[in-house]
């Protein structure tokens, strides 16, 4: 007789309970990932990036540069104090001023030598201003003569005059300077540099050529006669005479 034995199905093991299925795989495929930045927003970004690291080197390098570089020079001055000569009492009215601009052409050659061996040419434009002024110092005792009706006042004063020509140093340069081979020689030899005394002293000659033969002592006898007139009348006089004294 055979024995035959019913076997009785599995019972299911339960899930582990960490091995838990994702919520997506239930509901369907899996939310996507965040989106990417575009590519275009991050170019400035990058761009003034390296725009920041590029002055921060150049900056660098340069003060690195004036750091150790051997090259390297520094201006002191050991002038010592100005020392006050003298002080002088002016008794003028500066009237006018001028100003002039010469150009000074100064050629050297030699005798027997042509241009391009020995023999120099400079340009120098020279700027420099004149003052016309009246020394009142030098009026004498009876320049001021007022009437019995003290109505009218009467002034004798010399004509103007002009002061010493006043170079201006920063105005002034040489615009040309040509020299024979001689010369370059014997400048690159010399130890101490050009000297352009002389052409300031031609400029300074020429400019005050220039003023005394224009009208720039006419002009200050004008203004002065009419300070005179403004002066003397607001003090009380109506009438004002001015005379003057010595030649124009």
């Amino acid at each position: 007789m055979v024995n035959r034995q019913t076997s009785s199905p599995r019972a299911a093991s339960p899930a582990p309970k960490d091995s838990a299925v994702p919520s997506g795989a239930a509901d369907g495929p899996g939310l996507p990932p965040p989106p990417a930045p575009p590519r275009g927003r991050r170019r400035p970004r990058l761009l003034a990036g390296l725009l920041v690291v590029a002055v921060l080197l150049v900056v660098g390098v340069r003060l690195t540069w004036s750091w150790l570089n051997p090259f390297a020079e520094t201006t002191i001055d050991r002038s010592p104090p100005v020392l006050l000569q003298s002080i002088q009492n002016l008794s003028r009215f500066e009237a006018a001023s001028g100003t002039f601009q010469v150009i000074v052409d100064l050629e050297k050659d030699a005798a027997f030598l042509p241009d391009a061996i020995k023999g120099s040419r400079t340009l120098f434009v020279g700027v420099g201003s004149v003052d016309a002024y009246v020394d009142f110092s030098r009026l004498a005792s009876d320049a001021l003569m007022v009437s019995a009706d003290g109505e009218t006042v009467t002034v004798r004063i010399p004509h103007a005059q002009l002061e010493k020509t006043n170079i201006d140093n920063r105005r002034s340069y040489v615009y040309a300077h040509e020299r024979g081979l001689l010369d370059r020689v014997q400048e690159f030899m010399s130890s101490s540099p050009q000297n352009q005394q002389e052409l300031y002293v031609l400029a300074e000659k020429k400019i005050a050529e220039a003023a005394a033969a224009s009208d720039l002592r006419a002009r200050a006898d004008q203004n002065t006669r009419a300070m005179l007139e403004g002066m003397l009348k607001s003090l009380g006089f109506t009438t004002v005479i001015i005379q003057w004294s010595g030649e124009a």
